[in-house]
């Protein structure tokens, strides 16, 4: 992985409905200080409409592997996380 890269990785329904279960993106794609909010609107500027999932209230993101808000700072060389809300039964 390069340092100036954030890799992005779906994990279980948003990764079907992504069609991909990861992404890279360059940081200079980015402002900077982006907030993970800020990179979801570039990644549904890359994917199509369907990535709007991940602006969902009840999609969890991580920054290296740790959960965060969408409000959470990130930088190049992370690696962002995004999975639906796990339920039992």
């Amino acid at each position: 992985m390069s340092d100036s890269l954030i890799t992005i990785r779906f994990f279980a329904s948003l990764r079907e409905q992504l069609g991909r279960p990861a992404m890279e993106l360059a940081s200079e794609h980015l402002p900077d200080s982006a907030t993970v909010a800020e990179l979801i609107a570039v990644i549904v500027e890359r994917i199509g409409p369907q990535a709007d999932a991940l602006n969902g209230a009840d999609v969890q993101c991580a920054v290296n592997q740790q959960i965060v808000s969408h409000a959470e700072s990130i930088r190049a060389g992370d690696e962002v996380a995004f999975f639906p809300p796990v339920t039992g039964g």
